[in-house]
């Protein structure tokens, strides 16, 4: 029953990531260079932010928590950016990190799901834990992408059922 379980969760977390993909590279496809850098204030972060913020944060919590690899993160960096990087060079760089974590998660061998990591230096968490946190922080931010689309755009992008209005 336990392997089931942990079966199901990476499954649906491997699933999960990839469609966040599908949606920032809809997202990416909507919108030019500029766009994708620009911020309503300081107090804001610009789709370019997110992106790369979510590259960082999975790096650090997958490739470095879950399979031991080096933690070169520099968070401050991910939101410091105004610009630098393409529409292209954003999708490119978020579809190569997600394939990357997307890999180790399916690869895991479901006993170690309950081995304790501490990826960010505050406190141990299972590698189920940091699984977890890594998808919802995705979808958080995927969806703060697609509002932001959708405010640049002025049209609604049809990810889920098309529907009338």
């Amino acid at each position: 029953m336990h392997s089931e379980i942990a079966e199901l969760f990476v499954a649906y977390s491997v699933k999960k990531l990839t469609q966040m993909t599908d949606t920032v590279n809809s997202c990416l496809g909507k919108l030019n260079n500029e766009q994708v850098w620009q911020r309503g204030g300081a107090h804001e972060n610009a789709i370019g932010n997110l992106i790369v913020h979510l590259c960082g944060n999975m790096r650090q919590w997958i490739m470095h928590g879950v399979n031991g690899e080096a933690d070169v993160r520099t968070r401050d960096a991910e939101f410091s950016a105004d610009g630098g990087l393409t529409t292209q060079q954003l999708s490119e760089l978020f579809g190569k990190t997600i394939a990357e974590a997307k890999a180790i998660i399916a690869a895991l061998p479901h006993e170690r799901l309950t081995e304790r990591t501490d990826p960010q230096r505050m406190g141990q968490v299972s590698v189920l834990d940091a699984i977890y946190q890594v998808v919802g922080h995705v979808q958080q931010h995927v969806g703060q992408m697609i509002l932001l689309t959708k405010q640049m755009t002025g049209k609604d992008l049809d990810l889920t059922i098309p529907r009338p209005r």
